[in-house]
């Protein structure tokens, strides 16, 4: 698998994980780990996961006011929980993330949106991460 379908399969896994970990008070590292097995995952795909986990962890007050701003007539508690997953992992990235290009970033979770809501929602998540990046990037 090249290095950028293992930043994806992390990307699915760090998806994975913060819809688990919506609303509950599991522990990221047991969800982690689990999803990670579930999927058979690969140490370094597990390992850049957990960095995106714990960003969108950390930063969870900042994302969710940055998606906030950049959802024109939308609350985040009106979204679906695999749509709010997906923003606040773009989200993560396009701000504190460190290396990928915003291009990536915004096609990566189009393309999550795409698998795991549909193409309506690939087009929200396209055009709020769009706002994001040009508000914030």
């Amino acid at each position: 698998m090249s290095g950028a379908g293992r930043r994806h399969r992390a990307r699915e896994l760090a998806l994975r994980v913060l819809f688990e970990l919506e609303g509950t008070a599991k522990d990221a590292d047991e969800a982690l780990q689990y999803q990670a097995a579930d999927i058979a995952a690969a140490p370094d795909v597990a390992t850049f996961a957990r960095t995106l986990v714990l960003g969108c962890l950390e930063h969870a007050d900042g994302i969710d006011s940055v998606i906030t701003a950049a959802s024109d007539h939308w609350a985040l508690a009106d979204l679906g929980k695999v749509e709010r997953a997906i923003l606040r992992l773009g989200t993560y990235e396009l701000i504190w993330g460190q290396d990928a290009p915003v291009a990536v970033v915004i096609d990566e979770a189009v393309e999550l949106a795409k698998a795991y809501t549909g193409d309506e929602a690939a087009s929200f998540v396209n055009g709020v991460l769009g706002r994001v990046a040009r508000q914030h990037v």
